[in-house]
């Protein structure tokens, strides 16, 4: 019980340090999008996005090697605690030849990213994307740095997973943090830019992601003695990564098909002005997911090494919980969003594209869904027997593309293929519970009761005061500035206050309850 307490206490510590991290970035992440759109327009802007999208789809190839290093780093470190061994020098070897082999693969994968992802990305600009011709070339210097940018980040992965397996959260904050000051001094820096304007945007941006890149290194070589580069080629953990990625690659690949691939039908159907409005979106999307990423990116490492030690009252014990939390987590703050979107978009840019306000409500329900999932497959790649799990989840996953491709010709709106994707998304929510229980004996009936029906119940609780007040203050042509912000504060308090009731004496126990006023009690005493 010693050890639990303990890793609750770590959790709690590294989700408020990611926290802070994440409400930081999300302040410079509104103001800096808001500057960049001003500063490259509602074309350019959704350019970016698309090739953007474009390089990202190359995620398929390097996405599932990155899961198999961060499992088997993770991995590694939990069987050591749960054999209770304390063999530093074997220890640092295994860790290292983990590391050492994540290098050597990631150098591999970007070379082959950088050698299909240009003719590729060549061919899709010049052949399929709606662009003005004068800006072709442009577009293709963007390609050039988006790859850039991509492979860079590739290289990153085997420090970010060790960061994360050791759970040093605080180096994760700080190197966080730079990221986002560097891209605000960026997003300042192209409005003075001495030529084309979208060129200068992709170039600094690849400087960024060198920079970053280089924090991680000699933070890990600093810091970890396993993160010292060795020329090793381990055969069979070679083929033990490939085997887990290779499943794991149908999964990823469904998930970069989703998002990136529904963006591409939009620039197809609608054209780069519908892309700037769903790219505008995807930042509330992620700045919102935060909550649930920084939970989860805390959570994780548990998860895995609890699986790893065999603790499995443990680990079912932190599923429920983590599903819980990472939804009411997202929820308390997602529901004056909804309620005020059009508002706060407003504020935040200049001019709000057409279709803004819709993308974003959804891509947050979305986020919402996709929430109660996480812990979910967290454990499913704990244990490393995936096959059937990635064939069947994300057989079903593909499915968005050519369902969205459908009705975008049947004549659907834009924001239809975000509306796939919350479908879809619980469709595998029930898929994956399922294979949990047959994987691990994991109780789906008793998550069901406890964590899916208790969401549902705090949501419909939690909707009514909101909705009520949305009624009585809704906006009319003769309203003052003064009077949009205090309708505003007042929709966004009553609907903060509704969800916090609700989560708090519906959605948690008696004992959550009991542990969130010990902790109320010591932070306020602190």
């Amino acid at each position: 019980m010693g050890a639990h307490s303990e890793n609750s206490r770590r959790i709690v510590k590294n989700t408020l340090m990611l926290y802070v991290r994440m409400l930081v970035l999300m302040l410079i992440g509104f103001y800096t999008s808001r500057v960049v759109l001003g500063a490259l327009g509602e074309s350019d802007y959704g350019v970016y996005n698309v090739i953007g999208g474009v390089v990202a789809m190359f995620t398929v190839i390097s996405g599932a090697l990155n899961s198999a290093i961060s499992r088997f780093i993770t991995f590694e470190l939990g069987k050591e605690d749960g054999n209770g061994e304390d063999n530093s020098i074997s220890r640092t070897s295994k860790l290292n030849k983990v590391y050492s082999t994540a290098v050597l693969i990631q150098a591999a994968i970007a070379l082959i990213v950088a050698a299909v992802a240009e003719p590729v990305g060549i061919w899709f600009i010049n052949n399929e994307m709606t662009i003005a011709p004068d800006r072709i070339p442009a577009a293709t210097w963007v390609l050039h740095f988006s790859v850039l940018s991509f492979v860079i980040n590739l290289l990153s992965v085997p420090q970010m997973a060790s960061i994360t397996a050791h759970e040093r959260m605080s180096a994760y904050a700080y190197i966080g943090l730079l990221d986002g000051f560097l891209r605000l001094m960026v997003a300042f820096l192209i409005l003075r830019a001495p030529f084309d304007r979208l060129i200068s945007y992709a170039a600094l941006m690849a400087v960024v992601v060198l920079i970053v890149r280089i924090a991680y290194g000699v933070y890990c070589r600093r810091n970890f003695e396993e993160c010292r580069f060795r020329p090793v080629f381990d055969a069979k953990l070679v083929r033990e990564m490939f085997a887990f990625a290779g499943w794991n690659f149908i999964g990823v690949s469904s998930g970069v098909l989703r998002d990136h691939g529904g963006n591409i039908l939009v620039n197809l159907f609608f054209g780069p002005a519908m892309n700037a409005a769903r790219g505008v979106a995807m930042q509330v999307f992620t700045a919102l997911q935060g909550f649930v990423t920084n939970f989860m990116t805390a959570v994780n490492p548990q998860i895995t090494k609890s699986y790893a030690a065999g603790d499995y009252d443990y680990l079912f014990a932190l599923i429920r919980k983590s599903s819980k939390m990472s939804f009411y987590l997202l929820f308390v703050i997602a529901l004056p969003v909804l309620f005020n979107t059009e508002y706060l978009l407003g504020i935040w840019l200049k001019d709000v594209p057409q279709g803004t306000v819709l993308f974003a409500q959804l891509f947050l329900i979305f986020a919402l869904s996709e929430s109660l999932s996480n812990p979910m497959i967290t454990a499913m790649l704990a244990t490393g027997r995936i096959r059937n799990y990635q064939i069947i989840v994300g057989g079903i996953q593909l499915m968005n593309v050519p369902v969205s491709y459908v009705l975008l010709k049947a004549g659907a709106s834009a924001q239809s293929t975000v509306a796939v994707a919350i479908m879809i998304s619980q469709i595998c929510f029930f898929v994956r519970l399922y294979l949990l229980k047959r994987e691990t004996g994991y109780g789906a009936v008793e998550h069901i009761k406890k964590v899916y029906f208790n969401v549902l119940m705090v949501s419909a609780v939690a909707l009514v005061l909101p909705l009520a007040v949305s009624g009585l203050t809704a906006a009319s042509p003769a309203d003052t500035a003064a009077g949009a912000f205090a309708r505003f504060l007042l929709s966004a308090a009553v609907a903060v206050l509704s969800a916090g009731v609700s989560v708090l004496y519906i959605g948690c126990t008696k004992d959550e309850r009991q542990d969130i006023y010990t902790y109320l009690r010591k932070l306020i005493r602190k």
